[in-house]
């Protein structure tokens, strides 16, 4: 797991001034290697070539106690200087992170242009840090950890920030409209949350073809290594007028997958509103990166999934054929309930576009404990029904959306809170024969264009439960009788630690007036109320 200790830490953050050069390494820029042909075909024909053997053991990481040494505090004392960048005369120039502790293997990255890639020589001399750094007693050739994008701060002529980041296995993020980095897209995902008897694997991107800027757009190749799958990456990057990531993957597989994770993401959550009451160690209101899957589905159905920080590592899968799009966002606008000084409400959304046909699958959400805000806990996918097999070939096309906006836009009422009381054992006078006797009362908060004009206490609620029961179910105004969000109120009867998949929509008569909410309700944990 990716800690947003680590992210964080590796310098993802404003840097110094930009200087001038020549883009392709002349002066203090990075030195490159002698030219070679590289595109998609080939890089695809290579990682084709690579599927037929298998993948040799990873050597032994050099140097470890200097990498044991690099831990936050020192690796925060490691920089970049823009002078020393990649296309530093382009709108985005391109600087590396060093290795640390988290991040111990080195990639290769290749400037490319017209068709020709040339490696870019790791030089200790690029970066700096103060004297007594562990970053000095690595070797000269210890090479790169990753890479990142910068681009010159509106007002601040000279100045430099990064807005795009690859560092670690597949991971990379951008910083949306917000210019915050939030929550991670992943090239690949394999067995996340596995079977028993299997383990989550990590395929890395080990070699990058990173483009100049042209037509706004850079043009990124990344080769896939992993021990079930190869594969070759296309990523056209446009940051304006919003950052937009047109993906092609093709997959080479070596061996059969049990759960094969497209376009993945992961985030954070450690607790919302909903959940604030029992798992909050913390001063502030609420402590998340996202806090609900958004899934628009091929049929048209837009459904609302809030996020939990679950007592157990769950797994909820929503079916589907050719969605239409589905991501983590960060619905929750308002600096009222973060009042962090890290701005989490502005953290972007990450939406994947699908492009051609996925046929059927499922959209899959896993939801991992967490006990820290470091920690990404949260991954979201497409899981195709389609298994895959030794010796196949697959490709995907989608587009990865990092936005502030919302990605669906209807008329329909969006959820904008799910608020859950403290549970309570009801006394022997109010029990009623078959009602299990936890109670809690839910509060679901709608806003949208359908509701304007109606009156919340004549819509219809429909609401369904997996088991137990629901009682004295209705909607009102928020505040009463004022014009706004609606509140949905319910009564929950469930007891035992099994998760209820409940499910809710507002209607007026056969016309739908909100999005479709789902929400997995934990009653007990192991016989403890949460």
């Amino acid at each position: 797991m990716i800690t947003r200790r680590a992210l964080t830490a590796l310098g993802l953050l404003a840097l110094s001034p930009l200087g001038t050069g020549a883009a392709w390494g002349r002066g203090e820029g990075p030195d490159l290697g002698p030219p070679a042909p590289m595109d998609l075909d080939r890089l695809a024909a290579e990682a084709k070539a690579l599927r037929e053997r298998p993948r040799p053991p990873l050597p032994p990481v050099r140097d470890a106690a200097t990498l044991d040494a690099l831990t936050y505090g020192p690796r925060t004392e490691i920089g970049y200087p823009p002078r020393h960048a990649l296309y530093r005369d382009s709108p985005y120039p391109v600087t590396f992170f060093a290795l640390g502790d988290l991040f111990r293997r080195p990639v290769k990255v290749f400037a490319l242009q017209e068709g020709q890639a040339r490696e870019v020589i790791y030089r200790p001399d690029l970066f700096t840090a103060p004297p007594g750094n562990p970053f000095h007693d690595l070797p000269s050739d210890a090479g790169f950890t990753g890479f990142r994008l910068q681009t010159a701060a509106a007002g601040l002529p000279g100045d430099a920030t990064d807005w795009l980041a690859f560092l670690g296995a597949s991971y990379f993020r951008a910083d949306g409209d917000g210019h915050q980095y939030g929550i991670s897209a992943r090239g690949l995902a394999i067995d996340t949350a596995p079977l028993p008897g299997k383990r989550e694997e990590f395929p890395d991107f080990t070699r990058f073809y990173v483009a100049p800027v042209r037509d706004g757009a850079v043009e990124i190749l990344a080769l896939m290594e992993g021990d079930s799958v190869t594969g070759a990456y296309r990523l056209v990057v446009r940051k304006a007028p919003r950052c937009v990531i047109e993906v092609e993957a093709r997959l080479f597989f070596r061996r059969a997958v049990d759960r094969l994770g497209i376009a993945p993401m992961s985030s954070m959550m450690w607790f919302s509103e909903g959940q604030s009451r029992y798992l909050a160690s913390d001063w502030r209101p609420e402590v998340h990166d996202s806090d609900g899957l958004l899934m628009h589905a091929g049929t048209g159905e837009v459904l609302w999934r809030p996020l939990n920080n679950p007592p157990e590592v769950a797994v909820s899968a929503f079916s589907d054929r050719n969605p239409r799009g589905f991501g983590l966002l960060q619905r929750d606008r308002a600096f009222a309930s973060y009042i962090d000084d890290g701005y989490m409400e502005n953290r972007p959304h990450l939406w994947v576009e699908p492009k051609g046909d996925w046929g059927a699958g499922s959209v899959q959400l896993v939801e991992i404990p967490a006990h820290q805000e470091y920690d990404d806990n949260m991954v979201a996918m497409w899981v195709p029904a389609e298994p895959t097999a030794p010796g196949q070939d697959r490709t995907f096309r989608y587009a990865l959306h990092f936005s502030a906006d919302e990605p669906v836009r209807t008329e329909l009422a969006r959820c904008l809170s799910t608020r859950v009381s403290k549970g309570a054992w009801l006394v022997d006078a109010e029990r009623k024969p078959g009602r299990p006797n936890l109670m809690r009362q839910f509060v679901v908060e709608f806003d949208g264009a359908a509701l304007s004009g109606l009156d919340p206490e004549k819509a219809q609620v429909s609401l369904q439960f997996s088991r137990g029961v629901a009682e004295e179910v209705g909607a009102t105004w928020a505040p009463y009788r004022k014009p706004g969000p609606w509140r949905v109120f319910f009564k929950a009867y469930v007891e035992g630690p099994e998760p209820v998949e409940m499910r809710m929509f507002l209607r007026d008569g056969a016309r739908a007036l909100s999005e479709t909410w789902i929400y997995q309700y934990y009653p007990e944990q192991k016989g403890t109320l949460l």
